[in-house]
């Protein structure tokens, strides 16, 4: 036998062996545990605080929110009215430092209860402007105000940044 075909010989058992060594080794390591990869997602930031809701909701106002609340459960929390259209929420957050300008109420479509938090309007007053309301249908302008009895023009100024005129 010649040295060249021993040569060829032990290079063949060589690369035969390899192959079978990587067989068995990767039927051991895939039979005995699966792999487990695990990925690192950013840091979620919690959240609290105070979120406004106003619109197609039965209670609109600021609500605490912490660390596990949702969207959903504070449209659960404000009730959301049969014309909602959750399509086309609205999400606005502030910068740092900015300041938000007050929740201001329809009075279009707002209850004696509410009504009755603007300054100088008691239940009387309320009750007045909802009668005005059925009777001569919604309010075109906030000053039609002054048409209600008991709504002067010192009244009406205090809240007319406090109110506004809803559909």
């Amino acid at each position: 036998m010649s040295l060249q075909r021993i040569g060829l010989y032990v290079i063949a058992f060589l690369v035969i062996a390899s192959l079978a060594g990587g067989a068995v080794l990767a039927f051991r390591m895939s039979s005995t545990q699966p792999i487990e990869i695990t990925l690192s997602a950013p840091e979620a930031k919690s959240l609290s605080g105070k979120v406004q809701v106003e619109g197609a909701v039965k209670n609109p106002g600021t609500f605490e929110i912490g660390a596990t609340d949702t969207i959903v459960g504070l449209l659960d929390k404000a009730g959301l009215t049969p014309d909602v259209d959750l399509n086309s929420l609205r999400l606005y957050v502030p910068r740092s430092g900015e300041t938000s300008s007050p929740q201001r109420i329809d009075i279009n479509h707002a209850e004696v209860w509410l009504l009755q938090v603007l300054p100088g309007v008691g239940e009387t007053r309320a009750r007045a402007i909802i009668d005005y309301r059925t009777k001569n249908g919604p309010f075109r302008s906030v000053d039609e105000l002054l048409k209600v009895p008991g709504i002067s023009s010192g009244i009406l100024e205090r809240i007319r940044p406090l109110i506004t005129i809803g559909s």
